[in-house]
């Protein structure tokens, strides 16, 4: 029987099952990797529409990841929706005592595809590069990275990022390219990687399942720019399985 790695998503539930913890699943299990899930907190939505958000306390995810780390070995993490940067910082801070070698991808949700604001005070920007100290990736889309800094522009806030970690800049939401994703190493590399599949629709979730998909690769050992290119393709093959707003995930 081969084994597979054991890798944890730790972000909200999205009922419509297009995002969130349940699409990062659907991501590990077809990718090959057992995968387990801690809930940040329960959204009202669908695939067009988000009504609400309620956040789950940081104690019961706490326990959560506690009761996992108990019994299975978890070396990769990725991080979805969280309340604010406090609450990730307290999230990460922990799971580095349950593990210190862990490996963290933060996708840094701030505003749903349907335009749902889940950070909607002025965020602690010392409290961010904290945890950009304590993280193996970032995977920001353009939009994203934009809010991350209000006192940088573009080019300074991937400079400021990948100077303390890996830095994914998903293309999705970039009008002058389309698709086109960058890495940036924290080892000051630059890699683009373009699309190949041109029969693509838009997803709900598109972000969460990339991000899902990089750290499945990781998990199953592969170096980071083939885990982003792999993760690429397999991303494709979901915005490319029909024409709806939610994908179907297959190898």
């Amino acid at each position: 029987m081969q084994h597979r790695p054991n890798v944890l998503t730790i972000a909200g539930f999205d009922p419509s099952s297009g995002a969130g913890l349940t699409a990062d699943i659907k991501t590990f299990e077809a990718l090959k990797c057992y995968g387990f899930a801690v809930c940040t907190a329960n959204t009202i939505q669908n695939d067009t529409d988000f009504e609400a958000c309620h956040w789950i306390d940081v104690k019961l995810i706490k326990d959560q990841i506690r009761v996992l780390f108990k019994k299975f070995t978890i070396d990769y993490v990725k991080i979805g929706i969280i309340k604010d940067w406090k609450v990730l910082e307290e999230i990460i801070d922990f799971l580095i005592t349950q593990n210190s070698t862990i490996r963290i991808i933060l996708d840094p949700i701030l505003k749903s595809s349907s335009n749902f604001d889940f950070h909607n005070s002025k965020e602690d920007e010392a409290t961010f590069d904290q945890v950009l100290s304590k993280i193996y990736l970032l995977t920001p889309n353009y939009e994203e990275i934009q809010r991350l800094y209000s006192g940088k522009n573009i080019e300074e806030t991937i400079t400021h990022i990948s100077n303390k970690t890996n830095l994914f800049l998903k293309g999705g939401h970039c009008k002058e390219a389309i698709g086109k994703d960058v890495l940036f190493t924290s080892k000051h590399k630059k890699f683009t990687l373009n699309p190949k599949l041109k029969e693509i629709y838009e997803k709900h979730g598109s972000g969460c399942v990339l991000s899902s998909s990089i750290t499945a690769q990781l998990a199953l050992g592969f170096p980071i720019l083939k885990a982003c290119n792999r993760a690429k393709r397999y991303t494709e093959k979901v915005l490319s399985s029909n024409k709806t707003l939610l994908g179907y995930h297959k190898m």
